[in-house]
């Protein structure tokens, strides 16, 4: 843990034991459509469509691998609760394109072009040692916290954007709820420029995050009067399986990480508390759109998510990008190719 970091843990442990974690109201979803991705068994994705199928959405969600698994245990605790909700699921890998797309074709062909409501919960946090000199590299090319969890997110949202619209046209309120992290304060705007710090992997999830906060400001400025409002959410610190996958190759590390789960259970925020402010936001009337969101009220975001101009050009940009790589893998597509990604240099953090 970074000196830096102390004053914002310390602040965490007051709330953790001397003030009560806010709750979501229940809301009634009857017929409302809900994408929540990243919901692995044990994740506060998994609680959150939860929450959302016991209050009687269809809900559908993603994983990487396993995904009718993690349906059927969705269905079987909704089916205990004796709720109407329905969970369905596809698999989804956030850093391919191809995957993206066919996630998108098969919630269209199941469940038409009306969709109330996404929440990007996805998303990845590796190396926590810091052990990483130079950035880990996805198949296309990109540093991997950038084109996971901020370029994935975006193409997935664009592709559903249409969908969110025609919700948005009756309705008035189609939801996207960006869950980002208050280590986006370890971004720097001119970062998604020329500028290119040294590389330390918790930059790159901050600066991953940073983006995504952007991106959620810049929905809202676009898509608000047409119905589709955007929320950029800190869930806290949360016990779940992302730190996990952030030791992998420490065995040991996990093995103690297991050992002493007990102390870091007490320590950080369940993932049922942790999903509160997602869920919040993705379905209570009161919920401010354009807006960062902590423990279910609205706080100040870091002064570089306040440049409009940033989010404009960054959206621009991945907009270009979007389109390059949607007209490659459509050529891929037709001449039953796989598709490979738009190759970079290797060594840029983002899209410019």
């Amino acid at each position: 843990m970074s000196l830096d970091a102390i004053p914002k843990m310390v602040v965490h442990m007051a709330r953790r034991f001397f003030s009560k974690h806010p709750v979501a109201t229940p809301v009634d979803l009857t017929g409302k459509k809900i994408i929540v991705t990243g919901a692995a068994v044990g994740s506060i994705g998994y609680l959150t469509a939860k929450t959302f199928a016991s209050w009687g959405a269809t809900v559908v969600v993603s994983t990487r691998s396993n995904t009718q698994t993690v349906v059927d245990a969705l269905n079987s605790d909704i089916s205990d609760i004796g709720s109407a909700g329905k969970v369905f699921g596809y698999p989804l890998d956030l850093s391919r394109v191809d995957s993206v797309t066919q996630f998108v074709s098969s919630y269209r062909k199941e469940h038409g072009e009306i969709l109330d409501v996404l929440v990007n919960n996805a998303g990845i946090h590796l190396d926590l040692l810091s052990e990483w000199k130079q950035p880990k590299l996805t198949e296309d090319q990109y540093e991997i916290h950038w084109r996971t969890n901020y370029l994935g997110g975006f193409q997935l949202t664009q592709e559903l954007i249409p969908f969110l619209k025609n919700s948005g046209k009756e309705t008035g309120d189609a939801r996207v709820v960006n869950v980002v992290s208050h280590l986006h304060t370890k971004g720097i705007n001119s970062a998604f420029g020329e500028e290119k710090p040294e590389y330390n992997s918790w930059q790159a999830y901050g600066q991953s995050k940073l983006a995504l906060v952007h991106h959620a400001f810049e929905i809202e400025r676009k898509y608000g009067k047409q119905g589709v409002h955007a929320y950029a959410v800190h869930p806290g610190s949360v016990y779940s399986n992302i730190a996990h996958k952030g030791l992998d190759g420490h065995k040991l590390l996990q093995a103690v990480r297991n050992s002493l789960g007990f102390i870091e259970k007490r320590l950080l925020l369940t993932t049922e508390q942790g999903a509160q402010t997602q869920i919040y936001c993705a379905v209570d009337h009161q919920a401010q759109p354009g807006k960062y969101y902590q423990r279910c009220q609205v706080k100040d975001p870091s002064a570089e998510t306040q440049d409009e101009q940033v989010a404009a050009n960054l959206w621009k940009a991945t907009t270009e990008w979007h389109k390059k790589v949607s007209k490659v893998a459509d050529i891929s597509k037709k001449s039953n190719g796989q598709h490979k990604g738009i190759k970079t240099n290797g060594e840029s953090h983002c899209i410019f």
